[in-house]
């Protein structure tokens, strides 16, 4: 097991790089620096070495796209090459990124991401920026319309299915507590669908965080605050076998791989177990994620090395 994080004293430079989107990939990081330097070449092996990895491509072409100059350098790659499908799909996700900042019309990035998805149509990762802009723009029959068109070229995808259990634990947000609320049933489902060494296993999770977020945003609770929530019968089964999946099976290959345990040491500390959560964070080191840190509408960064140093004692 990775030691702990130092002293947070001493860590300033260490937590300057929370956050990063590019997470634990090393290769990733280094192809992105050159990428917002306008050199591409790396962009393109890169891409050509992940082939049909999807959810690693799925992680590195969103990384790619959010980059301020993706758009630009992807242009002029699909220039140098017309028919590439990575520097269409590199694109079209820029594009929707365009979009999300209202930098650019929903339409035109979903014309790129149709163009990109004819190209490969085994590949998932146009329908995820199709997912990603319906989220934003479109209405719920095309947002789930998307997510199946996601889920039918690769059926454990992480993101999509990420982005599904945000959407659904939005629904009624006056029903408050329903242990039989639909996002648990979805998470449930998706979970006991997929194989049993799948990161999906922790879904369950990500909803109970999820309607966690849409709960206090409607009745004003505070972090930790909701012990109904947090330790109600089901949430200690749902944490308890999450917790469990992660001992037997943890994914360390997988590209979201923090991700995961981000919610799950969110959750470990909002359940009350704090040396579960320590364990947690250990393995996440300085790949923090900003969801779930800020719900409810608090600093992640503030709250992130606040949850650390309770759990390591280092607060």
């Amino acid at each position: 097991m990775s030691p702990p994080p130092p002293p947070l004293g001493r860590a300033r430079k260490r937590d300057a790089q929370l956050f990063d989107p590019a997470l634990c990939d090393a290769e990733l990081v280094d192809v992105r620096t050159q990428f917002t330097q306008g050199r591409w070449a790396k962009a393109r092996s890169l891409l050509v070495a992940t082939g049909d990895d999807w959810d690693r491509r799925g992680h590195r072409v969103v990384v790619l796209a959010e980059t301020p100059a993706a758009t630009a350098w992807a242009r002029e790659w699909l220039l140098a090459e017309p028919g590439s499908a990575d520097a269409a799909t590199l694109l079209a996700c820029a594009a929707v990124f365009r979009a999300l900042r209202r930098k650019d019309t929903p339409a035109a990035a979903e014309e790129a991401c149709r163009r990109a998805a004819a190209l490969l149509p085994a590949d998932p990762t146009p329908w995820l920026g199709l997912l990603l802009l319906s989220r934003a723009f479109g209405t719920e029959e095309e947002f789930s319309r998307h997510f199946d068109q996601v889920r039918a070229r690769h059926r454990e995808h992480h993101h999509a299915h990420h982005l599904m259990v945000a959407k659904l634990a939005e629904r009624t947000p006056g029903a408050g507590h329903d242990p039989l609320h639909e996002v648990y049933d979805f998470a449930a489902w998706a979970a006991e669908e997929a194989p049993a060494d799948s990161p999906l296993a922790v879904l369950p999770v990500i909803a109970h965080a999820e309607r966690y977020r849409v709960l206090a945003a409607a009745h004003g609770h505070t972090f930790g605050s909701d012990g109904q929530h947090w330790s109600g019968r089901r949430a200690r089964q749902v944490l308890r076998a999450a917790f469990d999946w992660w001992l037997e099976w943890e994914r360390d290959d997988h590209p979201r791989n923090r991700v995961d345990l981000n919610y799950l040491a969110h959750a470990k500390l909002c359940e009350g177990r704090p040396a579960e959560a320590a364990a947690l964070f250990h393995r996440i080191g300085r790949h923090a994620t900003p969801a779930p840190w800020s719900y409810p509408d608090r600093d992640p960064h503030k709250a992130f090395l606040a949850a650390r140093g309770a759990a390591l004692g280092t607060a």
